[in-house]
């Protein structure tokens, strides 16, 4: 007997060590009802609640003839390498199709329950049941010996209906009104204002009013169009608050009663949606031409409940765009125009109640042959017209951008005929260095990348150029005459170390003096001349003689100056 007792406590050790350490799969949600050409998402769960699980892999089959699978998402799993891709099959001929995956979890594991390893998304494509059963599967133990502990497999099964038409709220509805009893109320909703919109919301707040001949009311809400309420307030209230909504269409009677017998009801219809829409993917279609500015997007989302409002389209940082739902025709929309370039493309879809999901692809536009400037002006008077030429195999018009030293741009465009352009840029420009290129747009809008950037150096006529800085004759003056004041102040100090020999040089001083006033007279006559014929023209303008006397002052100054320095060394010997 005892040994029996031994037996019997062994076993049920045994047993007990084999399911604590028991592990599942299974599909969730498991069951549901879904209509033709809906979406609908499902994920695949393991749980390993008393032992680290490291690896797992599954088939899935499904019917093919009564669901598609759209796509196999890996956000949120639990698995850090995939030894085998997710991957599906959908077999033109129905059949079965297949869903299959094999990942690892590094160490120390997994363990817990609900660990997500991929979310399937279905689309339904006739009515029946559709079961997603698994034909093959493991989870491995993370004990280094690669112990299946498997133990429980749990399949799912959808129905597959035609839509049906969502009901609305009727009118007001009783029975055979009684002369005298009150009209039926006017319902109020802080929480759902508008009884044909949808609300996220799962608590609604109702309130109304009455009149001082009210004794009685009565409210209830439920999922029946027609309900008279048979829950009464005595004294009358005249609001009330309903929590924990589940989803879907709910209606909010209300009747009141006076001395005469109750009234006509009121039939309030709230509708709940707090589920975003079902998964859906992004393909683009260009025609097959990379160079198409404006590809079709391809995208189409589901939403059960309320249905889906419209879409929020971003492509890259160029365009935001709000589509409504119904000018996705057929899954498919035409962006506008967009310049050449690599995309990411974000596309939100909002369903009637503001929830939404989120879907993201990748869009490439790439760019027509870039046109060649032919002809441009390297250095360009002020005032004159920049013009440029080139040729052009593909392009209706050209876009020539000028940008000046402060980075700034402007932009004009031509149009090309015959393969060949002219652009002849509306303003002038200023003194200064510029940068200058070309693209080219053809009929389509689709653009060229920009041609490499010419430079053009606008300046006057007569010009010192060191490097990139431009000296007009002004400074060429101004300079001139700093090195002669340089050059005379030098004679100067030489002068004085020589004064000891004053007296053997006393003549040569007296005709250098009356050199250097005659030398100072033929400078004055020479800058008047050289002034007048910078700009080419006889004479001197109003600023020139302003200048010319403003250099005369300076020279005059100079020649004071030194006729002291001379008389001082005079008067030394």
């Amino acid at each position: 007997m005892k040994i029996r007792q031994l037996h019997f406590i062994l076993l049920i050790f045994i047993i007990g060590v084999l399911f604590s350490d028991a592990a599942s799969l299974s599909i969730s949600p498991s069951s549901g009802t879904y209509n033709i050409g809906q979406t609908f998402s499902v994920s695949v769960y393991v749980s390993s609640p008393d032992q680290a699980m490291n690896a797992v892999s599954g088939v899935i089959t499904f019917p093919a003839d009564k669901v598609q699978v759209l796509s196999l998402s890996k956000s949120g799993s639990i698995i850090n390498l995939w030894v085998q891709e997710p991957s599906f099959s959908n077999p033109p001929a129905g059949g079965q199709g297949t869903i299959n995956f094999e990942g690892i979890v590094f160490n120390p594991g997994f363990q817990g329950n609900n660990g997500k390893i991929i979310t399937i998304s279905l689309k339904v494509k006739a009515i029946g049941t559709a079961s997603l059963s698994f034909t093959s599967s493991a989870v491995l133990a993370n004990d280094g010996l690669g112990t299946n502990i498997l133990i429980n497999i749990g399949n799912a099964n959808y129905a597959l209906e035609n839509p049906a038409e969502t009901p609305v709220a009727p009118k007001a509805e009783t029975p055979s009104k009684t002369i005298g009893t009150p009209n039926a109320p006017e319902i109020i909703s802080s929480t759902h204002p508008d009884s044909n919109k949808w609300y996220q919301a799962i608590t609604a707040k109702f309130s109304w009013k009455i009149g001082g001949d009210i004794t009685s009311d009565s409210v209830v809400i439920d999922k029946n169009p027609r309900t008279i309420p048979q829950t009464v307030f005595s004294p009358a209230i005249t609001s009330k608050e309903m929590g924990d909504l589940s989803e879907g269409v709910w209606y909010f009677h209300a009747q009141l009663k006076n001395s005469y017998g109750w009234g006509d009801v009121t039939h309030f219809r709230v509708g709940i949606d707090t589920t975003p829409p079902d998964p859906f993917t992004i393909q683009v279609d260009n025609g097959g031409d990379p160079t198409n500015p404006q590809p079709i997007l391809k995208f189409k989302a589901y939403d059960t409940l309320s249905g889906i409002n419209h879409y929020e389209v971003r492509i890259g940082e160029i365009q935001n765009l709000n589509v409504p739902a119904e000018k996705v025709v057929n899954g498919s929309y035409k962006i506008p125009v967009c310049p050449p370039g690599k995309y990411s493309v974000i596309i939100r879809a909002v369903d009637q109640a503001g929830n939404y999901s989120i879907a993201m692809g990748d869009l490439e536009i790439a760019s027509i042959e870039m046109p060649i400037i032919t002809e441009y002006p390297q250095r360009l008077y002020p005032g004159n017209p920049l013009i440029v030429k080139g040729t052009s195999k593909v392009c209706d018009h050209v876009i020539l951008s000028v940008q000046d030293e402060r980075k700034d741009i402007l932009t004009t465009d031509a149009k090309c005929e015959n393969g060949a352009f002219t652009i002849i840029f509306g303003r002038t420009l200023d003194k200064g260095i510029y940068n200058i290129w070309v693209k080219a747009v053809d009929a389509r809008g689709a653009e060229s990348n920009p041609t490499e950037p010419v430079r053009v150096i606008v300046s006057l006529p007569i010009f010192i150029k060191i490097g990139s800085l431009v000296i007009d004759y002004l400074n060429v003056i101004i300079t001139l005459l700093a090195l002669i004041i340089l050059m005379v102040m030098a004679w100067i100090y030489g002068w004085k170390k020589v004064r000891d020999l004053k007296k053997a040089i006393k003549k040569e001083t007296k005709e250098a003096e009356m050199t250097l006033y005659k030398g100072f007279d033929i400078l004055r006559m020479e800058m008047t001349k050289q002034v007048a014929r910078l700009d080419g023209k006889p004479g001197l303008s109003k600023k020139e003689k302003v200048l010319n006397e403003e250099l005369k002052e300076a020279l005059n100054k100079a020649e004071k100056i030194i006729g002291k320095e001379i008389k001082d060394i005079k008067k030394e010997l």
